[in-house]
């Protein structure tokens, strides 16, 4: 028998843009046939379409020529339409999640809407962008019916490539173009986007040109990007290496030595949130550039002292041990009159809220991973006090959960009201609540997880997780991917339920579509070309800020726990991949990378955002030490 032949390839279009962006020429492909010659303007172009792959995606060869007797400057655009998209959903990895930015969100970034058109205020119906903003370099569109995808790789013999997308009535288009181009214009980090910006390439005449892409029809599922990112992170395995510099023991000692030296201080038990690179740049008080003041969980505080604690432990060094046990005493003493923690010291003015404009707000996510830390950290040494402080904030914010099981996202530090319900920062109460199976005499603790479990479930299953970062309000994030992750497993963990397994494979894929599956191509003397730094493995933080960070270390054992329980090792494969991408660039000797042993930067920037790419940030975080200490003993307590 003949076999069954695989799905077919979406519409496509070729599209020839000027250099202004104009379209001057146009042609539908003929997806039926081997080889279709077409003209689009004053280029043509011979496109071949390969057969499906197992995952349906077609191998798209354009062979562009110039056959006219003048250059032509300008664009080459491959685009993919769904036909029944009147409300369209978007997916370009790390970077686009549906309509992205929620309207009440209060982060100015890339939103869309339908037939807007609102450049200034970054709202509009069509977005293009350069491809390195992206973690794999694809975008997916889903209408009523289905979707589609077109996808390539961040470079091409025209220069760097760009992705994006359009809505025209019900239709959805989605595009790979040669060059990019940015329209309808170019977010860099702040509320105030710049100019659109282009590159743009010149067909000389009688120039051919060699581009290639790849486009799928999609079921309705939006879940159907998992299989196609998988199978672009297999394929770019060997071609897109990740060298450590140093081995995971290592790296943990380096980053230990970097908590203690540069942002233990003990006075009062303190982990200061950033340190200066150059120890001789002050501020214009004339004092260090380093930020005094320590969050309890997030950027500093608690979850870091733990992997602190938990690698002193281990090498046997008291001064590890001995600051990481100051810090959690420091913060379980001085709980906020609403039985939790506070969310952060300064040293200026002491416990105070959290980052957010709501008067004496606490941040839900910052409080419950500080929390499932201190009991993580009693495990090792389960203090009257530690384990005191985890059962006041384990109880009232237990008593505080909505019938639905919503857990609220800020509370107020004085009296405890829920002062906003949005979002999904609650997860991450969700580990906490399973953590502390020791202190849950009456299955409360249980109970309350379960129910958030139900109430949070709807957004994984809807791939739009968003809420967790205090900095970046109700916008997606990884960290949310992160936050999801660890509560779906760690449910699993107590229970055995398999709802909770399903989910933490749903909220793992969606997590990963954060992870850049290829290296970035950095100018040759920029730092991070200079260094060879190779981005697969490193996390795109959020559409509204776009660095990678390696955060996404803080679910290592859950990733492995994950692959274990499914019997698939992708998911562990992931997390090692991670802790591969950031090993490198670590200063083993004061001097190194313009800094000193045990600094390690919070941004890599391997786009136009913030700063040029190629640069890093240059100032050391707590997290940063704190999350690949925490990674490093965590593999090494797994192998």
């Amino acid at each position: 028998m003949a076999p069954e032949p695989g799905p077919a390839p979406p519409p496509l279009r070729l599209d020839v843009l000027d250099a202004s962006g104009t379209v001057v020429g146009s042609a539908a492909v003929a997806t039926g046939a081997a080889v279709d010659e077409l003209t689009a303007g004053p280029l043509t172009a011979e496109v071949k379409i390969g057969a499906p792959s197992a995952t349906g995606l077609h191998e798209v060869a354009l062979s562009v020529l110039n056959p006219t007797p003048a250059a032509f400057t300008g664009h080459l655009r491959l685009v993919a339409t769904v036909a029944d998209a009147a409300d369209p959903w978007w997916l370009i990895p790390g970077l686009f999640y549906g309509e992205n930015r929620p309207a009440d969100c209060d982060r100015r970034f890339p939103r869309f809407e339908a037939r807007a058109d609102d450049p200034p205020g970054m709202v509009s119906d069509h977005w293009s962008f350069r491809s390195d903003r992206a973690a794999t370099a694809a975008v997916f569109a889903w209408g009523e019916s289905g979707g589609v995808v077109v996808a390539t790789a961040e470079a091409s013999p025209c220069g760097p490539a760009g992705i994006g997308f359009a809505h025209r009535g019900s239709a959805a288009d989605v595009h790979v173009v040669f060059p990019f181009r940015e329209d309808p214009v170019t977010y860099y980090g702040s509320g105030t986007p710049l100019p659109a910006q282009a590159a743009t390439y010149t067909w000389q005449p009688g120039e051919r040109v060699e581009l290639r892409a790849a486009a799928a029809t999609l079921p309705a599922d939006r879940h159907a990007y998992a299989p196609i990112l998988r199978a672009v992170y297999e394929q770019n395995r060997l071609l897109h290496p990740v060298t450590p510099w140093v081995t995971v023991p290592e790296a943990a000692a380096i980053a230990a030595e970097g908590l203690v030296r540069w942002h233990y201080d003990p006075d009062p038990g303190v982990l200061l949130e950033t340190v200066g690179f150059d120890r001789e740049v002050s501020g214009g008080d004339g004092r260090p550039v380093d930020r005094q003041a320590m969050h309890v969980g997030w950027v500093s505080g608690i979850p870091w002292a733990y992997a602190l604690l938990a690698h002193g432990r281990r090498v046997g060094s008291s001064a590890a041990v001995d600051a990481a046990t100051r810090v959690v005493d420091f913060c379980c003493a001085n709980l906020s009159p609403s039985g939790t923690f506070w969310g952060r010291w300064e040293r200026a003015g002491g416990w105070t809220q959290s980052w957010t404009p709501i008067r004496d707000g606490l941040h839900a996510r910052t409080l419950g991973e500080a929390t499932l830390f201190l009991l993580r950290a009693v495990e090792l040494d389960d203090r009257a006090e530690w384990v005191a402080a985890a059962r006041s904030n384990l109880d009232v914010v237990r008593d505080r959960q909505r019938a639905d099981g919503n857990l609220g996202s800020v509370h107020d530090a004085m009296d405890g009201r829920v002062l906003s319900w949005a979002g999904a920062s609650g997860l991450t109460w969700i580990s906490a609540f399973c953590e502390a199976g020791a202190l849950d005499d009456d299955g409360s603790y249980l109970a309350a997880a379960v129910r958030a479990g139900e109430y949070y479930a709807p957004f994984v299953e809807r791939e739009f997780i968003h809420g967790a970062p205090e900095d970046v309000d109700l916008a997606p994030t990884s960290e949310d991917g992160y936050a999801a992750v660890m509560a779906y497993v760690a449910l699993h963990r107590r229970t055995g339920d398999a709802r909770w397994l399903d989910l933490a494979r749903r909220a793992a894929d969606w997590m990963l579509t954060f992870r850049y599956t290829y290296n970035v191509r950095f100018a040759p003397r920029t730092p991070l070309g200079v260094y060879g730094f190779a981005t697969r493995g490193g996390d795109q933080a959020s559409p509204s800020n776009q660095h990678l960070h390696a955060y996404g270390l803080v679910c290592t054992r859950e990733l492995a726990e994950l692959s274990a329980a499914t019997g698939d090792p992708h998911y562990r494969e992931r997390a090692d991949e991670a802790l591969a991408c950031f090993r490198q660039l670590l200063a083993t000797a004061d001097g190194e990378l313009n800094s000193y042993r045990g600094m390690i930067t919070e941004r890599y920037y391997q786009t136009e955002c913030f700063q040029p790419k190629g640069m890093v940030l240059t100032l050391s975080h707590a997290w940063s030490a704190g999350v690949l200490l925490l990674g490093c003993e965590q593999v090494l307590g797994l192998d």
